[in-house]
């Protein structure tokens, strides 16, 4: 093999080996075994046309036709003339690709599927760097300059992956550099006669032998390299440097489990997980909590605030105890109850820190994982990740009261000191916002319970996953001011207002419930990640509240039983006499979005005929049959109302066919508007934006429902999510009967005239009469149109 072909090859295999370092982002890695076949290829053109020779311009745009001609077969074959000459089809095809691929990296969370727009990228770009490095190492006879083109490869894919193994994607790119300058070295010493080695040079006679140049290169190459990876572990001052994922993340001695830990922002994938266009499944779980909305996935706190980031401190870790220590600030008058839930990850979701229901008193998994006490979190070290484990967590569910709450005594000083810090450039309309919300507060706990209430339904947020993230103090000032945004924005603006107000306060990060699968376990997807402010009351620990509207569960301790001045009045129950009519909206018809027909009764149920009992053609009968006809209306035209909605009850409520998914959606989702317009009969108007979590939620706590009746609703949301999200819908059988069970619990908690009302002036039937009425008599003009028009022609 000549010089110039070894060099060829060397500078093929070192554009492969920087190219392993994308490996992690894309799965599955079938597109290295493509590239690197384009590849080859182009490199064996390259070397044909150095044989002839050809100019060495001439030979590399040789290399990008044919490169050209390549991507053309493999990308774009249909569109290209006689399936390999690119025409301008081929290059709108590439174009289109590229857009969509584009938009693929920015949707989808590492690892992304191989779509073909991120697979031309990746193919392309490897192939073009290896272009760029075949000419220059080879063509030019250059190799040291070839180190840019594969330092920009690595340095792309080192910035986007994350994981233990980046020190290996390190060492093959290193190495394959290393191969390039050797072999260009040996080619450049061909030139000037035989490569001598120490057996025939270099060897002084009787004296011990000589190393030669090719052996010293080698040798010098082989230290750099080592060098380069030992000496980041060696300077304190270089923390974070290449080997820093990859080393023990304690930072100390192995074998007792000391030392400290310092995460990484876990907030930099949570926009792109909820803007996923596809909810892939993180984790499924069973457990035997009752209180299924309770089940929050907490991953990691974020405690720390220093104006720029909420970020989890640097904290101590150890080993994981068989049992453990009580929860910070928890009295033992406080009820608790243990709940087991057992977990399973994906095999593709890889996170340092595991998913766990807080606060977990005891963990049974198998790995390398250390124990934060502050946080009470459990982190992977020596690259372990939740990459398909199987754990279960023993957990407490804290059922504080209302009045625990509000006794709770002032928090350790220390404690507060460090909770309640917040950075010199918080803006003063964070400060001026929080006592405003709070005006005519009697404790902290109303005080957190009035800024839980403000975002989630009396401030006018809207909730946006497509505005700009951001957790530094000038990004909670513009979300006040704008009042868009999702989890994170309402999370950390919510613990910043507490925090001005003396209320320890910090933020969780980690996964909403998820959904029921219909086999007694849960999935939780990556649309399901979400953030949510801890506050810290003393006697109960730290304890969740939901600012976020439309996302989570509002906990029921965070739901007082008497109204603060700052609710919202039509929610009182004082107040549910006063929703005698409610407003108008949009009627049911095709204009409709999925939103609205998913969570507006208007827009999902049939409304009922009005007129289908008369019969116009009939014999004249006189005047005492005209009279007897004309008592009857006027008795009937009271109770038509009440006639609709008993119909309208029966048809929603009677048994449907269970012998496919449609069959069961139609069953699940009649119960559910039955559900909604039975609350709405009852005085609690629904709200458009509401999720079916939070509707039975809200149902529950101004319907003043006993326990077994809010259960009832919360297994109909259950079921509803289920029928909405699950790949596919599956019966819910007993749905009927908790729909009844929760009419009778409305019905017997409220007052006297408001059940006579559900019964005779039913709103939801006054609502949709109102609307039929309404197109009734717009329709005689729509026709007078119509007809001048067809006229006018």
């Amino acid at each position: 093999m000549s010089g110039r072909v070894r060099l060829a090859l060397c500078a093929a295999l070192a554009t492969l080996a920087a190219s392993c370092a994308l490996l992690p982002l894309v799965d599955p890695a079938t597109w290295l075994l493509q590239a690197a076949l384009l590849v080859v290829v182009q490199s064996a053109v390259g070397t044909a046309a150095r044989r002839v020779p050809l100019a060495r311009p001439v030979t590399v745009f040789v290399q990008a036709v044919i490169s050209l001609l390549l991507l053309t077969v493999a990308f774009a074959r249909d569109a290209a003339v006689a399936g390999l000459f690119p025409s301008p089809q081929v290059f709108a095809h590439f174009g289109a690709l590229l857009a969509e691929g584009s938009q693929d990296v920015s949707r989808f969370a590492i690892p992304a599927p191989l779509t073909d727009g991120i697979r031309l990228m990746l193919v392309g770009g490897v192939l073009a760097i290896g272009l760029l490095v075949d000419a220059l190492a080879v063509t030019y006879r250059s190799a040291a300059p070839a180190g840019l083109p594969l330092l920009a490869l690595y340095s792309v894919a080192a910035g986007l992956s994350q994981g233990g193994a980046r020190w290996l994607w390190f060492l093959c790119a290193a190495a394959g550099y290393l191969l390039l300058l050797l072999a260009e070295g040996r080619e450049r010493l061909s030139q000037w006669g035989r490569v001598f080695t120490d057996r025939t040079a270099g060897r002084r006679p009787g004296g011990p032998g000589g190393a030669a140049p090719v052996r010293t290169g080698r040798r010098i190459g082989a230290l750099a390299l080592g060098i380069s990876l030992i000496v980041p572990l060696a300077l304190p001052s270089m923390s974070g440097g290449l080997l820093d994922a990859a080393r023990d993340d304690d930072g100390g001695s192995r074998g007792n489990g000391g030392g400290t830990v310092s995460a990484v922002n876990p907030l930099v994938a949570l926009q792109d997980s909820l803007n996923q266009p596809e909810n892939r499944t993180a984790l499924v779980y069973s457990t035997d909590s009752e209180e299924a909305q309770e089940q929050y996935m907490r991953i990691v706190a974020l405690d720390k605030f220093d104006g720029s980031a909420w970020k989890p401190s640097e904290r101590r870790i150890t080993d994981i105890p068989g049992r453990m220590p009580t929860p910070k600030g928890l009295a033992p008058d406080v009820r608790t109850r243990t709940v087991r839930t057992t977990v399973s990850a994906s095999d593709w979701y890889a996170q340092d820190w595991l998913p766990m229901p807080f606060p977990a008193d005891r963990v049974r998994l198998k790995g390398k994982w250390r124990f934060e006490p502050e946080g009470r979190t459990l982190v992977g070290y020596q690259g372990q990740t939740t990459r398909g484990a199987h754990y279960q967590v023993d957990s407490l569910l804290v059922e504080p009261t209302e009045q625990q709450l509000r006794s709770a005594p002032e928090p350790p000083a220390g404690l507060k000191r460090e909770y309640t810090d917040v950075p010199e450039s918080l803006p003063d309309v964070v400060r001026k916002t929080a006592r405003k919300v709070t005006r005519g507060a009697r404790d902290d706990y109303d005080r957190a319970v009035q800024l839980q209430d403000w975002f989630a339904e009396d401030g006018g947020f809207t909730y946006d996953t497509e505005v700009r993230a951001g957790s530094g103090t000038a990004a909670i000032a513009n979300f006040l001011e704008q009042k868009e945004g999702f989890c994170i924005h309402f999370s950390f603006a919510m613990a910043s207002m507490a925090r001005t107000l003396g209320i320890p306060a910090r933020v969780a990060v980690g996964f909403t419930p998820g959904t029921a699968r219909g086999d007694g376990k849960m999935e939780v997807g990556l649309q399901d990640a979400h953030a949510w402010p801890e506050l810290y009351f003393e006697g109960v620990g730290w304890t969740r509240f939901e600012p976020t509207p439309t996302r989570g569960t509002t906990p029921s301790y965070a739901q007082p039983d008497s109204p603060t001045p700052d609710r919202n009045p039509s929610e009182q129950l004082p107040d549910r006499e006063q929703s005698a009519t409610p407003s108008p909206g949009p009627s049911a018809s095709d204009s409709c979005s999925a939103e609205e027909r998913r969570t507006d009764p208007a827009c999902g149920a049939a409304v009922p005929s009005a007129g289908n009992g008369g019969d116009d053609a009939g014999i004249p009968v006189g005047t005492v049959l005209a009279a007897s006809a004309a008592a009857l209306l006027v008795l009937l035209v009271p109770l038509l109302p009440m006639l609709l909605r008993r119909r309208q009850r029966n048809r929603r409520l009677r048994p449907h066919p269970q012998d496919g998914p449609a069959g069961a959606a139609a069953g699940v989702l009649d119960a559910w508007r039955e559900l909604l317009d039975t609350g709405w009969d009852h005085g609690i108007v629904p709200q458009d934006a509401a999720t079916p979590r939070t509707a039975a939620d809200r149902l529950a706590r101004i319907g003043e429902l006993k326990p077994a009746e809010a259960e009832a609703a919360h297994r109909v949301a259950l079921a509803v999510e289920q029928v909405l999200y699950a790949p596919e819908p599956r019966p819910a059988p007993g749905v009927t009967e908790d729909v009844r069970r929760v009419h009778a619990g409305l019905r017997e908690a409220a007052p006297r005239r408001l059940r006579l009302r559900a019964v005779l002036l039913p709103p939801s039937t006054l609502r949709r009469l109102a609307d039929a009425l309404r197109r009734a008599a717009g329709r005689p003009g729509r026709w007078a149109v119509a007809l001048r028009m067809r006229f006018a022609r």
